[in-house]
């Protein structure tokens, strides 16, 4: 940055050491090409699958390929963020060992989805170092991450949520007949999903006993622990949330209902990113006023039970009586240009690049009423 540049400096994260590292490449290159450049300075910054920092100049290059899924790899340069609350700058290292200051961040963008990235751990280096940051903070990013823990909460709070078991990989192999028991009395077909893992990775439908245990594995290959859920008929209806912790109101969008056809039983990683006709977004979504309502509320008491701030997409189930069920939380929602998150506030009146800067809005003076 020019020393007559007083634009705030963006750093944009993406990559990272998730199995969702390919979807937060393909979110960050929306995001950075959205971003109003005269406004904010951005720096992209990409994580690799080791956890190595690196600028990336190439971002725009990234999008969803099966063929050729987009990756951040290491290149032998390295920027190293600093851990101090003092406003030190961020380092840069190049291939030949030498070092050079990239300039202190005032507010870090992350799009990195899954585990070390929206679970409260790069939060927590935010914090330390006393940055500004877009997204909620440790307690909620955890908090929501965690499938169980998201629905214990829930419970506790009086929030409807459908039922759920718990399937760690040490119950499994302690008590399979116990497990199996307590999965069973959910019915048939359950749905069951990685604990700690987003974009429906590892995520399976099973409608007969006998495939509940490849359906396990294949989740543990994901997550050491496990929840298992019936399937619930009703409508899939998500909102999302836009605000600050310490806002008295909150912007709810439209909801908007998703419907999926073709070979996907439900909304899986395919029918997301790489399928988009088998999955349509309708937004707003179908349903009368008080339903409508009901869905907004809940999603409005859903961010304030974890204290989220900035953004959140809360996802529901309408039923055939419309009652409405929280299914899950989402603090760093998919955020490329198609994803239902940014669509539903596009069709609510607030485009892609404005929703941007909103959060970035956010986070700025969030950090500055939080000293």
């Amino acid at each position: 940055m020019a020393d007559n540049d007083h634009r705030p400096l963006v750093a944009v994260l993406f990559g990272g050491r998730s199995s969702e590292h390919s979807v937060s490449c393909v979110t960050a290159a929306g995001v950075i090409g959205a971003i109003d450049a005269d406004a904010f300075d951005v720096l992209p910054i990409g994580i690799t699958k080791t956890g190595v920092w690196r600028v990336v100049d190439d971002w725009a290059s990234m999008r969803f390929d099966p063929q050729a899924m987009p990756e951040v790899t290491d290149n032998g340069t390295e920027v190293i963020p600093p851990v101090s609350a003092d406003g030190s700058p961020l380092l840069h290292r190049d291939a030949e060992g030498n070092y050079t200051e990239l300039g202190a961040v005032d507010v870090f963008f992350p799009l990195l989805h899954g585990r070390f990235g929206e679970d409260g751990t790069l939060q927590g280096l935010f914090e330390l170092s006393d940055t500004a940051f877009v997204g909620s903070g440790v307690f909620s990013s955890a908090a929501s991450m965690d499938k169980h823990y998201t629905k214990s909460l829930m419970a506790h709070a009086g929030v409807p949520t459908c039922p759920w078991e718990l399937v760690t990989e040490t119950m499994w192999a302690a008590d399979r007949a116990e497990a199996e028991r307590r999965v069973a009395a959910l019915g048939l077909p359950v749905f069951v999903k990685p604990a700690r893992a987003g974009s429906s990775m590892g995520v399976s439908r099973v409608a007969e006993a006998a495939d509940l245990e490849a359906a396990l594995l294949g989740a543990f290959e994901h997550d050491s622990k496990v929840i298992v859920e019936p399937e619930v008929s009703g409508r899939e209806v998500e909102c999302a949330v836009l605000g600050s912790v310490y806002d008295t109101e909150l912007r709810v969008s439209s909801p908007g209902e998703i419907r999926v056809s073709g070979d996907h039983s439900f909304y899986d990683f395919d029918a997301k990113y790489l399928d988009l006709a088998a999955a349509e977004v309708t937004c707003p979504a179908d349903l009368d006023e008080t339903v409508t309502t009901r869905v907004q509320e809940l999603a409005a008491s859903v961010f304030r039970l974890f204290d989220c701030t900035g953004l959140a997409r809360v996802d529901t189930f309408v039923t055939d009586t419309g009652e409405v069920v929280i299914n899950e939380l989402n603090t760093l929602p998919g955020f490329t240009p198609t994803s239902a998150y940014p669509f539903m506030w596009a069709q609510s009146g607030l485009e892609y690049s404005e929703l941007i800067g909103e959060l970035i809005s956010i986070a700025l003076i969030d950090h500055a009423r939080a000293k």
